[in-house]
């Protein structure tokens, strides 16, 4: 473990006392002035970074976490399109560790993923990363070893673009967003294979059958058809606000972030969500937010009073404040378990009222691929003999698949629901005890603003609003098509791809070079996944053919579809996982192949 001494010995030269923030008391970094703006930053064709334990205090407790330079997030390093910048990692923790840049357009043996492009970082030696930089825009890098993602081991990037930047601003902020738990890991892994919803402290209560929101009231026989499929309405995220603290900048909503601005001046807000587990939803009250850039690319202009960011997402936003007062970021967590808060103001020690959290929201059929059968959240006229009518759905299991309704295969305690004829399942999906729900309908719903957002009474973003600014490159029409299935048993904490983990010995994903694809992915679960590709981007096909955006992240809402259109264009094996740290290590997890590779020089 660092000590105090070290550690200030490593900060001196990346940023003085910003650096020291985690190691000093409470009272010393917050006062009655809040937390200063700047992250350390490093830039240069040479840079240095150290990967070990230090001290973390958040909101007055104290923890272990990992951290690189001694700072959570790690510096924030600004680099440059068209240079190749030599990054040169070292590691003084006990176990392997590696950096995987994500969204980087980089040579695989560059990507970071231990198994997959390179060994990883051993314990006492330096990895050095040779990044040749070809594009421009907000991204961010962290670990790809075991869970140390979880402990701090994350930070910003900000290419600068080696023409005129599109986008004018005469102040930015880089807003890194992320959840923080005084719990191992390890142990919280532990209990979600014990229990899948142990975290969930937001269950339906009696109280809620009376409630005065409509949005939150079930009846009592509308609850019995939920406990008979073994789901539950409120059960949006697997670690919640029971043990996360959520953070701006590394800092929780006590300690109350302040990024600067001049009333008039046009702010750049680089929001990038290094999150575990967490989806936020943004907004800053008082101040519409012009969204700009998407994953580090560059969309139209769109104004939006709130957007929804999934783990592994970057927006950039613009805001112009013209008021001399103070304005809060408000992050908040999907499932309305708490909050990261900041503050936009012309000065420190300022801030503006914090709004309570909003009710949580519940899922419904069409979270569970079965659109038009009721909505918010109530099983739409369902009853005890399945549907409306006394008529029952084919393959629908309201008990675990007992007697007469099992599957051929299928064990005691296998799938506790299957909503779609087996007939009619693909065969590439394996139907075992780890797949617990395929959805009979699945839609596109890129429309769609997120959990919780359909009526919030002001303009949310949703997929189907990005543009890219520029045309897209490659407008060939893809030669086939790929359909992938995101397979998972809630009660296990068993996720998967096609019905296969990871671990089980799965064939990577076969493309080949320069080929033009049109991927589907289809969520047959009751949970969002943020499907993160390495080394490419994907064009999210959401209604402006030519001008897809480009993506590296594209989160997949419950029971829904998704098409992407990707060119296999940089050889290589490439991770293709879920970005929930949780379920990539329960096995949604992948391997891209695109072959033929480049000829290495002797």
């Amino acid at each position: 473990m660092l000590n105090r001494r070290t550690l200030l010995a490593q900060s001196a030269g990346i940023g003085g006392l910003a650096a020291l923030s985690h190691v000093l008391p409470a009272w010393a970094r917050t006062g009655t002035r809040g937390i200063a703006p700047t992250l350390p930053t490093l830039s240069g064709r040479d840079i240095a970074l150290t990967i070990g334990h230090i001290p973390f205090n958040v909101d007055g407790r104290t923890g272990r976490a990992i951290a690189i330079n001694g700072t959570i997030p790690a510096p924030l390093l600004r680099l440059r399109e068209g240079e190749t910048h030599r990054i040169a990692v070292t590691n003084t923790l006990e176990e392997t560790t590696s950096i995987h840049w994500h969204g980087f357009l980089i040579p695989f043996h560059m990507d970071g993923v231990p198994g997959v492009s390179f060994p990883g970082i051993r314990p006492r030696e330096t990895f050095v990363y040779e990044l040749p930089i070809r594009q421009s825009g907000t991204f961010w890098y962290h670990s790809h070893s075991g869970l140390q993602e979880q402990l701090g081991h994350y930070g910003p990037v900000i290419i600068d673009p080696a023409t005129p930047d599109p986008v004018t601003y005469e102040r930015e902020h880089v807003i890194v967003l992320s959840d923080w738990s005084f719990m191992d890991p390890e142990r919280i892994m532990v209990q979600l294979k014990q229990e899948g919803g142990h975290f969930n402290r937001n269950r339906l209560t009696v109280a809620g059958l009376s409630s005065d929101d409509p949005a939150q009231r079930m009846s009592l026989e509308e609850r019995l058809q939920w406990q008979k499929m073994r789901m539950d309405p409120t059960d949006i995220s697997d670690v919640t606000g029971a043990i996360y603290t959520y953070l701006i900048n590394g800092h929780g909503p006590e300690e109350n972030w302040t990024g600067l601005f001049r009333p008039g001046e046009r702010v750049r807000l680089r929001f990038i969500n290094a999150a575990a587990m967490t989806v936020f939803q943004v907004r800053i009250p008082g101040l519409r937010m012009t969204v700009v850039s998407a994953d580090g690319e560059n969309v139209r202009p769109v104004s939006v009073d709130e957007f929804q960011i999934s783990v592994a997402e970057t927006y950039d936003v613009i805001v112009e404040p013209k008021e001399d007062r103070a304005f809060t970021i408000v992050s908040e967590a999907a499932d309305r378990s708490g909050m990261a808060r900041g503050t936009l103001a012309p000065r420190m020690g300022m801030s503006a009222s914090v709004p309570p959290l909003r009710p949580r929201p519940l899922l419904g059929m069409e979270d569970m691929g079965m659109p038009g059968m009721g909505g918010g959240g109530s099983m739409g006229g369902m009853n005890q003999g399945g549907m409306a009518g006394g008529g029952s759905m084919p393959g629908m299991n309201h008990g675990g698949m007992a007697g007469g309704g099992s599957m051929s295969g299928m064990g005691q305690g296998g799938m506790d629901m299957n909503m779609r004829d087996p007939a009619n399942v693909p065969p590439d999906v394996d139907i075992n005890p780890g797949v617990d729900m395929i959805a009979p309908d699945p839609q596109d719903r890129t429309g769609h603003p997120g959990l919780g957002l359909k009526d919030v009474g002001h303009k949310v973003l949703t997929y189907r609003d990005l543009v890219a600014l520029k045309p897209n490159r490659d407008r060939r029409r893809p030669t086939r098509t790929l359909e992938i299935n995101l397979t998972g048993n809630m009660n296990r904490f068993i996720w998967s791809i096609d019905g296969r983990k990871f671990s089980d010995g799965v064939e990577p994903i076969r493309l080949a070079r320069n080929e033009r694809v049109r991927v589907t992915m289809v969520n047959n679960s009751m949970m969002q996944h943020p499907m993160h590709i390495h080394g490419h981007f994907m064009e999210l096909v959401n209604g402006h053919p030519g001008r897809h955006p480009l993506k590296h992240t594209i989160n997949v809402l419950p029971g829904s579809k998704v098409s992407f259109d990707i060119t296999a264009d940089n050889p290589g094996d490439w991770a293709f996982h879920c970005h929930l740290l949780f379920h990539m290590h329960a096995g949604m997890f992948n391997v891209v192949t695109v072959r033929p590779l480049d000829r290495r020089p002797a």
